[in-house]
């Protein structure tokens, strides 16, 4: 489900909120399923459970995981972060269309592109 490159510069504890965060926005987590526990996690992942109990409250934080007390944490089930993900993507794909344009890429071009990825 999970796992850790440790090539990445990237804090282990980011690593884990993203690839959450991608399976929660893909559906491979559906709302309201519970998530690993911290021990399990932390012992299937061969790392410390401070380190999942703070990717689990950034992803709280965010709004992707809500936490029963005794119970665990669960998948969120707010429609609109697949929403706000898909402005923070349209936001991203417009900057660096920018870019492009300002490199002399033209907007004919880079439709061209778009059209011919394989999706």
């Amino acid at each position: 489900m999970i796992i850790i490159d440790y090539k990445d510069t990237r804090p282990i504890y980011e690593q884990i909120v993203e690839k959450f965060k991608i399976l929660i926005l893909r559906g491979a987590i559906q709302p309201d399923e519970q998530m690993p526990s911290v021990r399990n996690l932390a012992i299937e992942l061969s790392i410390n459970p401070n380190t999942i109990q703070k990717a689990y409250a950034e992803l709280e934080r965010q709004g992707f995981i809500y936490t029963v007390k005794g119970r665990g944490n669960f998948v969120s089930g707010d429609g609109r972060l697949v929403e706000e993900r898909k402005k923070e993507c349209l936001y991203k794909i417009l900057e660096l269309a920018k870019e492009a344009i300002e490199l002399g890429m033209s907007k004919l071009e880079l439709v061209a592109e778009i059209e011919q990825l394989q999706i």
